[in-house]
């Protein structure tokens, strides 16, 4: 356990957790989430099903590919605390991850044991999803960030970063946002399917609409105003905090904020199938962890004047790598 090889672990535990958090979205999208019943960690009170029908073994290999990821991200922080000092923002990292995956596992065990699942359509349902989202979004945040770490990246500094640091709370905020506007519509999507973009659009403003129906315009309103305000922040980002590693960061978001547009366009004209949820889902993933990296690489220690502005501060010294 050498701080040499130990990025590769956490890459190889960050990458791993994005195919089991992509795989879940798949089980709520195929309508396989009451596939082991209210059982929990049993699947229909066994530890291994038998003769499982496609739910159970959609919703079982999640929970097996998720105790997976668990005990990666747990030999993550077991090796971040053997091979790196006390005080090394990789410690933090791992701890962080470790504990967002703990309650990443709660949450998903609530879901099930409350049997927010298949066919439930309640508001308990919806919250219960955005809270899921979130703290997704947090878990593959922290454990990006403790890759960017090990891969030379600098501590994060978060007092006295004036009009940067605001900038890219908002950004960061937003894309919660869209996640969790996203997360809500694909429920709709998935529990009142439309045979066509025009019924879609019928069953959206009609006043008899169920709530997730409704609710699902939220979420390209949304998407649209936070996309125009990323475009506006990266750049502003960039020049306030002038280096190699942030212009690149700064480029990739822009990117991908392009990329998912489309992908969300497609996905609104196909109805929605479950390949191109995934993909969509996989983007905003993609997004977020760019989006996180360059707020750590932007907000480093090494800030000589915060918000000094493109004019008057000093170039930033560019990590070792990016993430990945």
């Amino acid at each position: 356990m050498n701080q040499a090889r130990f990025w590769k672990l956490a890459a190889l535990a960050l990458a791993f957790t994005l195919g089991v958090i992509l795989w879940g979205a798949s089980v709520r999208a195929t309508g396989s989430g009451a596939g082991c019943g209210s059982h929990w960690p049993t699947c229909n009170g066994d530890v291994i099903p038998r003769s499982p029908s496609a739910a159970t073994f959609i919703e079982f290999t999640h929970r097996a590919t998720s105790g997976v990821a668990f005990l990666l991200v747990a030999l993550q922080l077991v090796w971040a605390l053997v091979a790196y000092p006390a005080g090394h923002p990789v410690r933090g990292g791992a701890a962080a991850s470790m504990l967002f995956m703990v309650t990443e596992a709660a949450v998903g065990a609530g879901i099930v044991l409350l049997e927010y699942v298949a066919h439930d359509a309640s508001a308990a349902r919806a919250l219960w999803m955005a809270v899921h989202l979130i703290n997704t979004f947090l878990l593959v945040g922290a454990m990006t960030c403790t890759l960017y770490w090990a891969r030379g990246g600098r501590r994060v500094r978060l007092r006295g970063q004036g009009a940067t640091g605001a900038l890219l709370a908002a950004a960061l905020a937003g894309v919660l946002a869209v996640g969790v506007t996203g997360a809500i519509a694909a429920l709709g999507d998935t529990l009142f399917a439309a045979g066509s973009l025009r019924e879609g659009l019928a069953q959206d403003f009609s006043p008899a609409a169920h709530f997730l129906v409704s609710l699902r315009v939220l979420h390209p309103v949304v998407a649209a105003v936070v996309s125009v305000y990323l475009l506006y922040a990266r750049g502003a980002i960039a020049a306030r905090r002038p280096s190699p590693l942030v212009e690149r960061l700064s480029a990739a978001t822009g990117g991908l904020v392009l990329l998912q547009i489309g992908a969300g366009v497609v996905n609104l004209l196909l109805l929605a199938p479950v390949w191109m949820q995934l993909v969509h889902l996989l983007l905003a993933d993609a997004l977020w962890m760019v989006l996180v990296t360059l707020a750590a690489a932007a907000l480093s220690e090494e800030v000589p004047a915060p918000d000094a502005g493109a004019r008057g501060e000093k170039a930033r010294p560019e990590a070792v790598a990016t993430p990945g």
